[in-house]
């Protein structure tokens, strides 16, 4: 039986969903997220603020975390929308909400998918900070990202028990990716546990192949490519607000993975998005 929380509990809760809003209220104004700045705005000092996050890098993760599930309810939203049987237009319809919700919140996508501050993430040869480029960089718990990795990865792998694309074999692959994709199934990636869910692209011993991730990482690397060059502008406005750019991105995937065939219904989904 759950235990009901303490009235403590609800009131630092509530001060972390304050600490939360308040954060994300001064990202959208493209005002300073500093400890200092939050702590003033909600009528605290410094250190009182201290007493709830240890540094400016965890506030940042709580900050991440928050806009991760935003994100993910609103490509639920839009997944549900759809038949349960029909992985293709599911996944075009979440990857037009991801998008709708990017152009949307330039501020917030800019510190959930391209600061490596609220990622938590690490550049493993130089120990630097990276930002997320690849959904095998979701994997930090503590900001929310690999809900998001899980979700477009849950359909991925129900699109190709339902399609059945031709997977690439170790030797269709360059060597070298061959050797980092064989590295991350070792060191157990969290997204290779949802890409395994139903079979798609797996050995038998049920772990997924270096064709399968890789096709992955080139689907997400299209979206994510093309939805970043539109939040940050650079590519013509008019191939932006006609949604020109983001459609021909969505058919390239739709070749790669063998299904543009349904090009012609999923391209409604892509317009509606």
């Amino acid at each position: 039986m759950t235990t009901a929380p303490t009235r403590r509990e609800r009131q630092r809760q509530a001060t972390y969903d304050e600490i939360v809003e308040v954060s994300r209220r001064l990202l959208r104004a493209g005002e300073d997220v500093s400890i200092r700045a939050v702590a003033q705005e909600m009528g605290l000092t410094p250190p009182a603020l201290y007493r709830y996050v240890d540094s400016h890098a965890e506030l940042m993760q709580l900050v991440a975390r928050s806009i991760f599930g935003d994100v993910v309810a609103a490509m639920v939203a839009a997944r549900d929308e759809q038949p349960d049987d029909d992985p293709a237009a599911q996944i075009v319809a979440s990857a037009g909400a991801f998008r709708r919700w990017a152009l949307g919140n330039h501020e917030e996508f800019q510190l959930a998918f391209a600061s490596p501050t609220s990622a938590g993430l690490k550049n493993p040869a130089t120990g630097s900070p990276q930002p997320i480029t690849s959904l095998d960089d979701c994997a930090a718990e503590e900001s929310g990202a690999h809900l998001f990795a899980g979700f477009f990865s849950e359909i991925f792998g129900r699109l190709w028990v339902r399609y059945r694309f031709p997977i690439p074999t170790d030797d269709d692959l360059d060597p070298d990716v061959v050797s980092v994709l064989r590295g991350e199934i070792a060191a157990g990636q969290p997204t290779q546990g949802k890409l395994a869910h139903g079979g798609p692209g797996v050995g038998p011993l049920g772990a997924p192949t270096p064709g399968m991730m890789w096709m992955f990482e080139r689907s997400w690397a299209r979206l994510y490519g093309t939805v970043t060059l539109e939040v940050f502008g650079h590519v013509h406005p008019a191939f932006i607000s006609s949604g020109a750019l983001f459609r021909a991105a969505m058919l390239d995937i739709a070749r790669e993975l063998h299904i543009d065939h349904e090009w012609d219904r999923l391209q409604d989904v892509v317009r509606d998005s």
